[in-house]
């Protein structure tokens, strides 16, 4: 299922927060502001990342994202998965212009196993211009255009069954 999960990323329909398939609890964590990785580890012993895909595209190759981003030739792709105590809890495909990937912003490259929210949140540059909830074979999803110095990225995260967001009927998941 986890290197599956990348496919639906592309497939995901998208939602109005004001969807009635969206509960309180579900929105709670959809609409998170603060870093998944940091909420994920309130759940678990450690967080890690596998890299499944990183290296640049083409414009054509970004597909629909494409709306939310400046137009240029090349955009940096990383795909991976997340884990909670060993277990995939979150597909996620970042998208970086290529004129994102200067200055500090370069680190973007770098991240290898470490957690994109991990540098995201450490900078003080950060801000998030929306999130847009969404759904794909009965899995919730989250899109997010962040800015870092101004500069734009889209994230897209896809909560994989064992995530803790499918708890959110019982008070743990309620955090």
């Amino acid at each position: 299922m986890p290197n599956n999960a990348l496919s639906l990323l592309r497939a995901i329909e998208w939602l109005p927060t004001s969807s009635p398939s969206l509960s309180p609890a579900l929105l709670g964590w959809l609409m998170e502001e603060d870093s998944m990785t940091r909420r994920f580890e309130r759940h678990c012993g450690k967080v890690t990342v596998e890299p499944i895909r990183e290296g640049f595209i083409s414009a054509e190759e970004v597909g629909d994202d494409l709306q939310f981003l400046p137009t240029e030739t090349r955009y940096w792709l990383r795909e991976v998965i997340l884990f909670g105590d060993g277990v995939p809890w979150l597909a996620g495909r970042t998208l970086v212009p290529e004129s994102t990937l200067n200055g500090p912003e370069t680190m973007l490259r770098e991240l290898g196993t470490r957690p994109l929210g991990r540098y995201l949140f450490s900078t003080s540059t950060l801000t998030r211009d929306f999130i847009e909830p969404g759904t794909v074979s009965s899995l919730w999803a989250r899109r997010s255009r962040l800015r870092l110095s101004g500069k734009p990225l889209l994230l897209t995260e896809l909560f994989l069954p064992a995530a803790p967001l499918y708890l959110s009927h019982s008070p743990e998941g309620m955090d």
